[in-house]
């Protein structure tokens, strides 16, 4: 808690309005009907263990179970899927989101 009695967010957690923005841009990975496996662990749980091994600086291998973001494998996993599912074709066409205040400029 802050002088001011509010709540300090974490570094590495996510905004609900920087979610919101986020999440129509990454890749939705259906489940197979008949051999549907694990279930996934939520996309915002796994951009916040991304953020954490980056903001801490920590190996993917060490990211603490505890904090609920899933294995460091799972999220370096999820993070290299989203590279290339999102990213690349984005930069390659030069289409994408616009920011607030950009002037309609995605890269």
């Amino acid at each position: 808690m802050t002088a001011s009695g509010t709540v300090r967010r974490k570094p590495w957690e996510v905004e609900d309005g920087l979610w919101e923005w986020i999440e129509p841009l990454l890749p939705v990975v259906e489940r197979r009907y008949r051999y549907p496996g694990r279930k996934r662990l939520d996309q915002r749980k796994v951009m916040c263990g991304i953020l954490f091994v980056l903001y801490t600086g920590i190996r993917w291998e060490f990211l603490p179970q505890e904090l609920g973001f899933g294995s460091g494998m799972t999220c370096w996993r999820r993070l290299r899927d989203w590279n290339v599912g999102v990213t690349e074709p984005r930069i390659r066409t030069g289409e994408g989101p616009s920011l607030p205040g950009d002037g309609g400029h995605w890269l």
